[in-house]
């Protein structure tokens, strides 16, 4: 049967032997022809209702899909005001995207056991996918990679995993580059006198998590220290190193951290510490050891509001100020498009998606560039 361009009832082409134009050019009984268009109405009409059910039926199965999905957070530490503020961060995307948010967090930094425990609910849960501070940045991979081959997208924040590649994005601060942010400030304002400088390094932990080495090392390269091993530090031969001491990154750990290394270098004269909690700490035991007197330069890295107020106060020196807020939220935008279409983060040559990092000093250097603490605090977190 041949169609033409006429349409019929219900928008269906009109076959040429209902239009009186068949092969042998008969016209049809009008009669037939009634009764084609009737039933070619009716037809369509039935159509249109039967899609119309199967479209409102997958666009409900979408919303569902979408509308409550089951994401994750996994920090290494329930208290620490950086992850307090990725919480916050999370929860706010993701009571805005329609995703329903199971956070969890480690009793300690380093605390891998927690972390594993908290992938393995995750899948359990059915989860689309979760965005991971690992606390041993090696020892979660196994499980992470168990976690992708179970469906879930995995978004690594702020410490990467090792290897970067084991998780589909990373979204973090350039850690290398913030270390050597503080590095570089802190060997432009000692100025001769960085040549002998005596320097305490207060870091994370004892298994160096890549936050911790990167932080550190960037810091070193920055001062102008010979880096070794690229992925571990305190294998340094230069004699302006007094030690390295583990804080948890918490602010008693920083004190105990800091007096032992007073009393293996009295005459310190620079403080490095992985966050601000860490610096906190180190600072109290400068200040009950009389070396509260702007004579120890004290850097860090973090940018909460408490440790921007403590660069106002002249506490800390200087501090690489990062986005905690920022990562969380860009990660849960990341699972929530990926829960809809699958669709999953590009990640850039660098292996990391860079959420930035800024100096924060009132006493800026030249060739470092920084802005003040009066400016930090309208951007700070915490």
């Amino acid at each position: 049967m041949e169609y033409g361009p006429t349409i019929g009832a219900g928008g269906e082409p009109v076959p040429d032997v209902v239009r009186g134009q068949g092969r042998g050019g008969a016209r049809p009984h009008r009669q037939f022809q009634n009764h084609w268009e009737d039933f070619m109405g009716r037809l369509n009409f039935a159509r249109a209702a039967i899609c119309g059910v199967v479209f409102a039926g997958l666009m409900g199965a979408t919303a569902a899909y979408a509308d409550g999905a089951v994401v994750g957070l996994i920090t290494k530490t329930e208290g620490n005001p950086f992850f307090v503020k990725m919480r916050e961060g999370a929860q706010a995307e993701a009571t805005k995207l329609g995703l329903t948010l199971k956070t969890y967090a480690g009793k300690f930094d380093g605390d891998n056991d927690s972390q594993v425990a908290a992938i393995e609910d995750l899948i359990a849960a059915g989860a689309k996918g979760f965005a991971i501070v690992p606390s041993d940045s090696s020892a979660i991979v196994p499980t992470i990679k168990k976690a992708r081959d179970a469906g879930l997208l995995v978004i690594d924040l702020d410490t990467p995993t090792d290897p970067i590649t084991a998780v589909d994005a990373t979204f973090a601060t350039d850690n290398f580059k913030a270390g050597n942010l503080i590095g570089a400030w802190a060997k432009g304002t000692l100025g001769d006198k960085a040549a002998s400088a005596k320097i305490a390094f207060l870091d994370l932990a004892t298994n160096q998590p890549t936050v911790d080495y990167l932080r550190d090392q960037g810091f070193m390269q920055g001062f102008g220290i010979d880096i070794k091993d690229p992925k571990k530090y305190g294998d340094e031969d230069d004699k302006r190193i007094c030690g390295h001491e583990m804080t948890g990154g918490a602010e008693d750990g920083g004190r105990t951290a800091m007096e032992t290394l007073l009393q293996k270098c009295p005459d310190v004269n620079v403080m490095y510490t992985i966050n601000e909690p860490a610096a906190a700490g180190g600072y109290q035991a400068l200040k009950a050891a009389g070396k509260d007197d702007g004579s120890v330069l004290v850097v860090s890295i973090d940018g909460g509001c408490p440790g921007v107020k403590n660069v106002g106060a002249g506490v800390i020196g200087a501090t690489s100020q990062q986005y905690p807020l920022k990562m969380a939220a860009m990660a849960m935008d990341a699972i929530a498009a990926f829960a809809k279409d699958g669709t999953k983060p590009t990640v850039p040559e660098a292996g990391f998606i860079d959420t930035g990092a800024t100096l924060i000093t009132d006493k800026p250097v030249a060739g470092v560039q920084s802005i003040t603490s009066a400016e930090g605090l309208k951007i700070c977190w915490g």
